[in-house]
C-alpha cells in the first residue's frame, strides 16, 4: 500500500499549485477520453453547430462505473458516446445496447439534486433524442441510402471524412456509433463555453457523487472511515489504456476466497484515496511523455523536479549551462565532471535532502492488468547520489551520430540496442531495461551477459549496416567496460598505461589510421583491415597483428611517396607502442579482455583529432 499512500500524498501536494496549471491534476470524479465531436447548443438546449475534433484527451465527468467500464452499461455524466447520449441511436443503425435510457435517467437525477445551467441545457437537447439526425444534417455523421449509418468507406475517388478517419478501424469497418461526443453551452455574459471545463459542473458533480456513496469501511491508506471504492480506476497509461493495478471483484474465484469474508476486508480503499492516486499517477505519466506498455516513472511527492533515470547524460544536463570547450580542450573527464557537477548541485538546490522520491515501474502482461515491476522510495539527497553516481561511473565519449555527441552514460534502451541490435523486438527490450534500473537506482553493477553481449557486437563493425550505428555501439560498450571494471580509466588517451590488452587496442587504433589516412589520399572508401579483422584480433591478438602488419606495407609506401604529413608520426607512434610490451606479453596469443576496447577507442579519437588539426593547417598554408 505504500506506492498508493505516496501518489495520494502527492496529489493532496500538487493539486492546485501555480506551477502546474498548464496542465492540472484531474479532479476527483473525472477521468480522461479522447472526444471525436464537438456539439455547439444554446442555453435553452438547442443545437447549433457541431464538428469534428482533433485528437486530443478531454477531461470528463465520470463516476465509478463508467470510468472503470469495460462491456456492461455504465454511462458517463454529460460527454459520451453516442451509444448512450443519441435516443435516436438505433433507429440508424446501432448496433451495441444503447445505454441511452440509463444516461438520461443519471442525468436527471443529477439536475434534480445539483442543477447547472449548462448541463440543463444539454439535458433538454438530448431528451429530444435527435442527436444523430442532428449530425447527419451537419455533414458529421454520414448515413447510406437505407437511413443508417455507413460502416466502411467505399469511394476512392472522394476523400474519407474526418470522423471515419478518427475512428479505430475493425476490419475494414469504422463504427460511426462509436464516436465520442463533448460538448459546449454558449451563455451570454458567461467565461467558460466549454462544458468539460465548466468549474460549476465539475463541482456539481462531484457533490452528486458523494451524495450517491453509502458503502462505508476503513480505507487501509488513509486509516480513516469512509465511502470504499468497488471498483478502480484505469486509463492509466494513456486514454486507450484499460488495465488496472487494483482488482477485487472476483467473488467466485479464488481472488480472496479462504482468507477474507468480502473484498474490502481483502483491499479497503476510499473512493477519494484511489481516484487520487490514480489520477497522480496518470499525471505523472503524462508529464514525463511515457509511451508504449511498460512505464517507469521517478517522481518528488512534494512536486520539485528530478532527473529521469531512464536519460542518458546528455537529458540529465538538459536545461544546464555547458562548460565552454575552450576551457578545457583536450579534457573530456574534465569538462564532463564539472558538468556533471553543475547538473547535480542545480537538482539539490530545488530538491531538499529530506524530500520523499519514488521510482516506480508499470508494465502489463495482459490487457486488463497491470503490474508494479520496480518499486523503490529514497530521501532526495540518495537519490541524486545513486543516479549521478551512474552518469559519473558509466561516462564514455558517444557519437550517436555526426549531430549527437557528449560525453556521459547512455540510456537503458540504448544499451538494449548496443546488446541486441536496432531490431530488438519490444519484449527484450523491456526485459533489458527493467534488468538495468537496479543498476541506477540501486547502484549495483551492470549484469556481465549486457556487457559481453556489447563486446561482441562492437568488435564485429562489418556486421553494422551503417558505421554511425557501430560508432554508437561502441561509445556504449566502453562506457559499460569502464563502469564495470575495478580499475579506474580516463576518457582520454593515457600514454603511461602499459596493460597488454590496453596497449593492443591503441596498436590496432594505429593501424587503422594508417591506412584509412592512405585510402584518403586514393579517393577509397572501404572498410580497413583493422575493422574486418577486429572480432579475430580480440581473440588472438598475437597471430592476427602479423595478419595487419603485413597489410600495411602498400599503404606505408603509399603514403610516404605522397608525402602525406602524418605518415612519419604515425610509424613513430606505431614503434613506440611496440616498444611499451613487456616481450612475453607481445607474443602472448590468448584472448583480449574488454580493456582493449578503451586502449583503441581512445587512440582512434586522439588520432583523428590530430589528423583534423593537421589537414586544417595545411589548407590555411594552401
Amino acid at each position: 500500500m505504500a506506492w498508493m499512500q505516496k501518489l495520494y500524498e502527492t496529489y493532496e501536494r500538487c493539486d492546485g499549485m501555480p506551477q502546474f496549471a498548464e496542465a492540472p491534476l484531474l479532479p476527483v470524479g473525472h477521468t480522461q477520453q479522447q472526444a471525436h465531436i464537438e456539439i455547439v447548443l444554446n442555453v435553452a438546449g438547442e443545437f447549433q453547430a457541431a464538428q469534428t475534433v482533433p485528437k486530443e484527451n478531454t477531461v470528463i465527468a465520470a463516476s465509478e462505473d463508467s470510468s472503470a467500464r469495460t462491456t456492461n452499461i455504465a454511462p458517463h455524466a454529460l460527454c459520451d458516446k453516442l451509444q448512450y447520449c443519441a435516443g435516436d441511436y438505433r433507429s440508424f443503425g446501432g448496433t451495441k445496447k444503447p445505454g441511452f435510457d440509463e444516461y438520461i435517467g443519471q442525468l436527471r437525477n443529477w439536475q434534480a439534486a445539483f442543477p447547472v445551467t449548462r448541463a440543463q441545457a444539454v439535458l433538454r437537447y438530448v431528451e429530444r433524442g435527435s442527436v444523430v439526425a442532428d449530425l447527419v444534417a451537419a455533414g458529421v455523421l454520414f448515413a447510406g441510402a437505407d437511413g443508417k449509418l455507413i460502416r466502411e468507406w467505399a469511394s476512392d475517388t472522394v476523400p474519407m471524412p474526418d470522423i471515419m478517419r478518427a475512428l479505430p478501424p475493425k476490419g475494414k469497418e469504422r463504427d460511426q456509433g462509436d464516436a465520442f461526443v463533448r460538448w459546449i453551452v454558449e451563455i451570454p455574459g458567461k467565461h467558460y463555453s466549454k462544458v468539460w471545463e465548466d468549474p460549476e459542473v465539475r463541482e456539481a458533480w462531484i457533490q452528486f457523487l458523494s451524495a450517491k456513496q453509502s458503502a462505508t469501511g476503513l480505507c487501509m491508506v488513509s486509516g480513516e472511515f469512509g465511502a470504499l471504492a468497488e471498483k478502480h480506476p484505469k486509463r492509466i497509461r494513456g486514454a486507450g489504456d484499460g488495465a488496472r493495478l487494483l482488482s477485487s471483484n472476483d467473488t467466485d474465484g479464488y481472488t480472496f476466497r479462504g482468507r477474507f469474508e468480502d473484498a474490502p476486508q481483502a483491499f479497503g480503499v476510499s473512493s477519494i484515496v484511489t481516484q487520487k492516486a490514480h489520477s497522480a499517477l496518470r499525471w505523472l505519466i503524462e508529464r514525463q511523455g511515457s509511451r508504449g506498455d511498460q512505464v517507469f516513472v521517478a517522481w518528488a511527492v512534494a512536486g520539485k523536479p528530478v532527473p529521469d533515470p531512464l536519460g542518458n547524460s546528455l537529458d540529465f544536463f538538459a536545461g544546464f549551462e555547458e562548460p565552454s570547450e575552450a576551457a578545457y580542450a583536450g579534457d573530456a573527464g574534465e569538462r564532463f565532471a564539472v558538468q556533471l557537477r553543475k547538473a547535480v548541485a542545480g537538482y539539490r538546490a530545488k530538491l531538499d535532502p529530506n524530500d520523499d522520491v519514488v521510482v516506480m515501474g508499470l508494465d502489463a502482461a495482459t490487457p486488463g492488468r497491470l503490474a508494479i515491476t520496480f518499486y523503490r522510495e529514497l530521501k532526495g539527497s540518495e537519490f541524486l547520489d545513486r543516479v549521478s553516481g551512474w552518469h559519473r561511473r558509466y561516462a564514455w565519449s558517444q557519437q550517436y551520430s555526426r549531430k549527437e555527441s557528449f560525453t556521459g552514460a547512455p540510456a537503458p534502451a540504448e544499451i538494449g540496442e548496443a546488446a541486441y541490435g536496432r531490431r530488438i523486438s519490444p519484449e527484450l527490450r523491456k526485459a533489458t531495461v527493467e534488468r538495468l534500473m537496479p543498476c541506477i537506482v540501486d547502484g549495483r553493477p551492470v549484469p556481465r551477459d549486457l556487457v559481453i553481449s556489447c563486446l561482441h557486437r562492437a568488435c564485429n563493425a562489418a556486421g553494422f549496416d551503417k558505421e554511425e550505428d557501430w560508432r554508437k555501439c561502441l561509445g556504449i560498450t566502453c562506457a559499460l567496460v569502464r563502469g564495470s571494471s575495478k580499475e579506474e580509466y580516463k576518457m582520454s588517451l593515457e600514454q603511461d598505461r602499459t596493460n597488454r590488452d590496453y596497449l593492443y587496442g591503441r596498436l590496432l587504433a594505429v593501424a587503422e589510421n594508417i591506412e584509412e589516412l592512405a585510402l584518403r589520399v586514393a579517393n577509397e572508401s572501404r572498410d580497413t583491415h583493422a575493422i574486418k579483422l577486429m572480432q579475430r584480433f580480440a581473440n588472438h591478438p598475437f597471430s592476427t597483428w602479423r595478419t595487419i602488419e603485413l597489410a600495411l606495407t602498400p599503404y606505408r609506401s603509399r603514403l610516404r611517396a605522397n608525402r602525406y604529413p602524418l605518415s612519419l608520426s604515425r610509424e613513430k607512434l606505431l614503434d613506440e607502442v611496440k616498444c611499451l610490451f613487456r616481450t612475453n606479453e607481445f607474443v602472448d596469443d590468448t584472448k583480449l579482455s574488454a580493456e582493449f576496447l578503451l586502449g583503441y577507442h581512445c587512440q582512434r579519437a586522439a588520432l583523428w583529432a590530430k589528423a583534423e588539426s593537421a589537414d586544417n593547417k595545411e589548407k590555411e598554408s594552401e
